[in-house]
């Protein structure tokens, strides 16, 4: 859930990004259910990495060392940087972190062999342009791996997200609740040849998953 509008420095952020928000996002975000759902996408990455919305880094310890190259992590809530940094040098990896947007990726065409997205799409203003940055810059054969919450299939559930949606976007860093994840992948030319779903734990208007690979088409 990392914010990814726009880059972020320390010294202009809010108060409340600065102090509060980034220690709440990585408490939710590092929750045992969480964390089991990151152990099924994160681990399948491969080659040279991009991960969208490295947030505090709560990713590092599900990638396997053998099997990646070179992690890039971005990121413009740079006041997260700190954190993520530790929790990379505790795993042991080569990843170098940049403090911009995921709307306009400042990589090469075909720069990646895996996209990594995890708690991500939900907080980008144009998740759209990001994700057609993401099928820019992987490789052919490149694969994008996700697990994100959204918009959930019951009407009541929906209605529910909507409705709170005002609420929870201002103190969640622009997170939104109902984004419906498979059509945005879809309309930036990814197919979803194994998306999975399920309600999680807890409230339902927080906790409807979407997760799997998505290949470039």
């Amino acid at each position: 859930m990392a914010p990814l509008s726009q880059t972020h420095h320390p010294m202009t952020a809010s108060w409340y990004d600065r102090y509060i928000l980034p220690p709440v996002l990585d408490m939710v975000c590092g929750m045992p259910m969480i964390s089991r759902m990151r152990e099924r996408v994160v681990p399948l990455a491969q080659g040279r990495v991009l991960e969208v919305g490295i947030g505090t880094g709560l990713n590092m310890r599900h990638y396997h060392k053998t099997r990646v190259q070179r992690i890039t992590g971005l990121d413009p809530g740079v006041q997260m940087h700190p954190l993520a940094q530790e929790r990379i040098d505790e795993a042991g990896l080569q990843v170098d972190l940049v403090g911009l947007s995921a709307e306009k990726i400042p990589m090469a065409d075909a720069s990646f062999d895996t996209v990594v997205i995890t708690y991500t799409l939900c907080t980008i203003p144009d998740p759209l342009s990001a994700l057609l940055e993401m099928h820019r810059v992987l490789a052919p054969g490149g694969t994008l791996l996700f697990c994100e919450h959204g918009r959930a299939p019951d009407a009541s559930v929906q209605a529910w997200q909507d409705r709170l949606q005002p609420v929870w976007g201002a103190v969640a860093g622009g997170c939104h609740l109902g984004r419906d994840i498979p059509s945005l992948l879809q309309q930036a030319r990814f197919a979803l040849p194994d998306l999975q779903t399920r309600y999680l734990k807890g409230p339902r208007p927080f906790t409807f998953h979407y997760w799997g690979q998505a290949v470039p088409v």
